[in-house]
């Protein structure tokens, strides 16, 4: 990889910040955008702009092939065996509400079960809970251990008659962990019990592949794939998409509409009511090609190379307490030094032009387990450095010597 000319490709990165040049390290929370995602949005509205799907004219026929090449380019990205198991929604949370919503309506009845875990992001807790209360519903949650693992004999006593899905997240935003999905989806298969990926923290990082897998759902954003904001992507096998009705009701959802019945679409636009953010579809398959250009083996093995690095120089910093430290991660580093509050280290950090998360991560229930409010999140991309990682360390040194 070469690494000076991929930064050349993120303009952002040669900015400063209060006159220093820009260290980024939020990319959990989103990636920045190479020139040719942000060059091909601006392309489109200059030369494609029309409505997909609805129109006849030149334009509209133009758009509707570049948006739906684009839903290809999605499928052949995870390998799922058809184009129209792709759907397209606003992000990872709209693609879980959509799940959570459409499958509780088919299958899920008072006193059902959903299994997720101890780990989970709020979008994957707080989706089930509304169900909890619409349906009656039940959560069960897979505890982790010291080392921010799921118990995995605990999580195979969690299943019962009620049992009626699995969601999980493949890698955690906060610990870092590399959950072992292939298998808890072949333990909950066991049962005949589907399962939901979220891999917003994962699709960046590795290759994914749905047939292999055999999930039944997953579910990622573009913006944290190097994408646009407002778009994200379900999954989901045929088999189960064609048996849940409808998240949302409008515009190209539908078949044939009268006061008395309504009909809808076939897949995938029984679940993509309204005017897709096409424009941004389309630069999202132009992100998933450029980092299948680098090839994700490369980015994973660079990535895993300066997550140990700089762990390896964190954990030299007297008083540190790294949080998820299983022999299983990927590019997230979440810390916390002696007394120091993580908003005041992220706040000083960030007068050094060094960009880090502070908080509970949108993970309140883990901070809980973990006995803290929140962290210092350091999260890595394959546009970062070395020489970044040592101006953080040198960064924190400094913060802790602040505070004697």
């Amino acid at each position: 990889m070469n690494i000076e000319k991929i930064r050349a490709d993120f303009p952002i990165l040669s900015t400063t910040v209060y006159g220093k040049p820009l260290v980024y390290f939020d990319n959990a929370a989103t990636t920045q955008k190479p020139r040719c995602v942000v060059d091909e949005i601006e392309k489109i509205y200059y030369t494609t702009n029309a409505n997909v799907h609805r129109g006849v004219h030149h334009l509209s026929q133009l758009a509707t092939d570049r948006a739906e090449d684009a839903r290809v380019v999605v499928q052949q990205f995870i390998n799922a065996k058809y184009s129209r198991e792709i759907i397209f929604t606003k992000g990872t949370t709209e693609s879980i509400n959509l799940v959570t919503h459409s499958f509780c309506r088919q299958f899920c009845n008072q006193g059902d079960e959903i299994i997720i875990s101890a780990m989970e992001h709020h979008a994957n807790i707080v989706s089930w809970q509304l169900q909890e209360d619409i349906r009656g519903i039940k959560l069960k949650v897979i505890p982790i251990n010291e080392k921010g693992e799921l118990k995995i004999d605990e999580f195979k006593k969690l299943f019962s008659s009620k049992t009626k899905l699995v969601s999980i997240m493949h890698i955690s935003n906060v610990l870092g962990t590399i959950n072992p999905i292939e298998e808890i989806i072949e333990i909950a298969h066991s049962h005949d019990i589907p399962v939901l990926i979220d891999a917003a923290q994962s699709v960046q990082h590795m290759e994914i592949d749905v047939q292999k897998l055999d999930c039944d759902f997953l579910v990622f954003s573009a913006h944290k794939l190097y994408g646009p904001n407002g778009v994200g992507v379900l999954y989901g096998k045929e088999k189960w998409l064609n048996q849940m009705p409808p998240y949302q009701g409008g515009g190209e959802m539908i078949g044939q509409v009268s006061f008395k019945k309504t009909t809808f679409n076939e897949l995938p636009f029984k679940f993509e009511a309204g005017t897709p953010s096409y424009p941004d579809i389309i630069a999202t398959a132009t992100a998933i090609n450029y980092i299948k250009n680098i090839g994700l083996d490369s980015i994973k093995a660079y990535e895993d190379e300066l997550l140990q690095y700089c762990t390896d120089e964190l954990i030299k910093i007297e008083g540190i307490r790294i949080f998820g430290t299983s022999d299983k991660k990927c590019s997230v580093i979440s810390f916390l030094i002696g007394d120091i509050h993580h908003y005041d280290m992220g706040m000083l950090l960030d007068k050094m032009g060094i960009a880090v998360r502070t908080g509970h991560h949108c993970a309140q229930p883990l901070m809980e387990e973990l006995g803290i409010e929140g962290t210092i999140r350091v999260s890595i991309a394959f546009y970062n450095t070395k020489e970044e990682i040592d101006k953080l360390i040198e960064g924190v040194k400094k913060v802790v010597a602040m505070f004697g």
